[in-house]
This record gives C-alpha cells, sequence and structure tokens, in this order.
C-alpha cells in the first residue's frame, strides 16, 4: 500500500506539482524556441520522454559503481549517448522534423530537467521508481510543451496539426483543423518572445488553481473541526 501511495506521489510530482517546466522552470531554452506548432511540440516532447526515462533507468543501474569523481561525467555520457540514439532515429524516420527542430535535439543533453533528475533521484533510487519518475517528469514536460505548442499554433496561424505528417506520416497530413477562415497571422505568438508570454500565462493559471485547490482544503479542514468540536460540546 505505501508503495503504491509512493508511485503516486511520483506521478503527480512529475506531471503537476513538481512539473519541471512550471515549477522548476527547467528546459526553458528548448520549451520556448521550438514550440511554435502542435508538431513540434510533439517530436521534441517524445524525445525528452525517451532520453529522460532511458538515463534514469541507466544511472540507476550504475549508481552503487559509479563513484563520486565519476558520477556526473557519467551520466552526462550517458544522457549524450540516449540523445544520439534520437538524433539517429529522427534522422532516419522524421529527417524533415529532425532539420526543422535543429540544434534543440542535440541540446537536450545539456537539458537541465533530464541532468537533474538523473542525480536527484535516479541516483538514490531503484530502478523501477526511477523509470516512473524519468516517464512521469518527460511526460508533464511533454504535456506543457504540447499545450504551449497548441495555443502558438492557434493563436499564430489559426490552425492545430498542422504538418502532423511530418512525424506521424502520410496519414496525417489530413489532420490540419483550420479553426478561424481568413484568419490575419499573428507574428509575435510565433516568435519565442510570445511563447515567453504565453508560458507567463500558463504558469499563472497552474499557481491559481494551486490556490484554490489550497483554499479548498483549509475550508475542507476547518468545517471537520468544527464539527469535531461541535460533537464534543454536545
Amino acid at each position: 500500500m505505501a508503495q503504491a501511495t509512493d508511485y503516486r506521489k511520483i506521478s503527480l510530482d512529475g506531471l503537476w506539482n513538481n512539473n519541471p517546466a512550471l515549477v522548476q522552470l527547467l528546459g526553458l531554452c528548448p520549451l520556448l524556441g521550438v514550440s511554435n506548432s502542435v508538431v513540434n511540440a510533439l517530436g521534441l516532447g517524445i524525445a525528452t520522454i525517451f532520453v529522460m526515462t532511458g538515463s534514469n533507468i541507466a544511472v540507476s543501474l550504475i549508481r552503487s559503481r559509479a563513484s563520486e569523481a565519476i558520477r556526473l561525467p557519467a551520466f552526462v555520457m550517458i544522457i549524450a549517448a540516449l540523445t544520439t540514439c534520437v538524433e539517429l532515429l529522427m534522422q532516419a524516420f522524421t529527417y524533415e522534423l529532425y532539420q526543422i527542430l535543429g540544434i534543440f535535439i542535440p541540446l537536450i543533453v545539456t537539458n537541465c530537467a533530464i541532468l537533474g533528475r538523473a542525480e536527484a533521484f535516479a541516483a538514490k533510487n531503484p530502478v523501477i521508481p526511477s523509470a516512473i519518475d524519468g516517464l512521469m517528469m518527460g511526460a508533464g514536460f511533454a504535456l506543457v510543451l504540447l499545450l504551449l505548442g497548441a495555443l502558438r499554433e492557434l493563436i499564430g496561424k489559426g490552425t492545430l496539426f498542422s504538418g502532423m505528417d511530418l512525424l506521424l506520416g502520410p496519414g496525417a497530413a489530413q489532420w490540419e483543423l483550420v479553426l478561424f477562415a481568413d484568419y490575419q497571422k499573428f507574428l509575435f505568438a510565433i516568435l519565442p518572445p510570445g511563447a515567453f508570454v504565453i508560458m507567463g500565462f500558463i504558469i499563472a493559471l497552474k499557481n491559481l488553481i494551486d490556490d484554490r485547490i489550497k483554499q479548498k482544503q483549509i475550508q475542507a479542514s476547518t468545517a471537520i473541526i468544527a464539527r469535531q468540536s461541535s460533537t464534543e460540546t454536545s
């Protein structure tokens, strides 16, 4: 029971409570630079999930054998090897999208969110919790990427899911949704400064939701205490 509770906490931390993009504010360079469309965001999100989960597993496996002196260089080498695998796979199967994402794929090696989880969690925990932590942290990062990409594409171009065939094959070319006919493009939303502003609104929304949840919890606790006091006095 306790183990299941821990896994639930690990999942919630990655997806919401300690989300690397919304709370830790890590990996913002690729997040703001690439997320001008859903397909770009999804491509980088999948790559990040793969590298973060794989690096957490590998770091957890060697954690008891890596000395303090070589620990960090070994972690960086693991992340670099996995990032190279992602690069080669994208060159083989999604070359056009790989060219669009450009330098941001190799820069996964320097993503602080990935190295941070390897050092803070995987280096101190067994394989399965580390794998779940990497998967959920990567998924949390990817979900923020997708939300930001969808908002930027919608506001900037008036479309959704354009160019999905670059990632999912020719069958996805028909997925593009034109939500506003004759929409005049809003260039600011597509550029990185627009991403910075929209990201600020997303973070503000998360903080607002967290505040509402805390207020409800406080109200519920106050009501329980008042009910217990009333029962004792009666």
